[in-house]
């Protein structure tokens, strides 16, 4: 289970002197996989109704309600009772609860067996679990190598 955003920090394991200030754990340019918890994370709580931008969130988490104009964040998870709408781009998203608007999920998008999915949904990948709903238009992204302005028609073969 991840830590709480509002949890103070772990204590280190490993003992200081009296009187030392603790060390910070250095960051090294190899590593690119960041701990959840140290993602800016917005956790919108059960009962708690948000309108308006949100900015600079790596995470949105939709316990309550959301109304937003556009949001972009890397990960957005819609919990089971929580609504969004609005327009919002991701990379990842997992709808356990409602989302009405249009949803741009540039990796993957999970639709939960709660979750349901009102209007215009783009993603690269899909998995609607039994019991999850679509109402509306789903299109699938392909990558980024340019569509064939025209296809070719069949060659002719003559006979003699």
């Amino acid at each position: 289970m991840a830590r709480s955003p509002f949890a103070p920090p772990p204590i280190p394991a490993t003992p200081t002197a009296p009187g030392a200030l603790p060390t910070s754990r250095p960051l090294t340019p190899t590593s690119t996989v960041r701990d959840s918890a140290d993602r800016r994370t917005l956790v919108v709580g059960r009962g708690i109704s948000v309108q308006g931008t949100v900015q600079d969130a790596e995470r949105l988490v939709v316990e309550g309600t959301v109304e937003a104009t556009m949001i972009n964040a890397n990960e957005l998870s819609i919990a089971p009772g929580g609504v969004f709408k609005g327009e919002v781009e991701v990379d990842d998203a997992e709808v356990a609860g409602t989302i009405d608007g249009t949803l741009v999920a540039r990796a993957t998008l999970i639709v939960r067996n709660t979750g349901r999915v009102l209007g215009t949904a783009r993603c690269r990948r899909l998995q609607v679990e039994d019991g999850g709903q679509i109402t509306g238009r789903i299109e699938m992204l392909g990558d980024n190598a340019p569509a064939p302005a025209h296809t070719p028609a069949p060659a002719k073969v003559s006979e003699s």
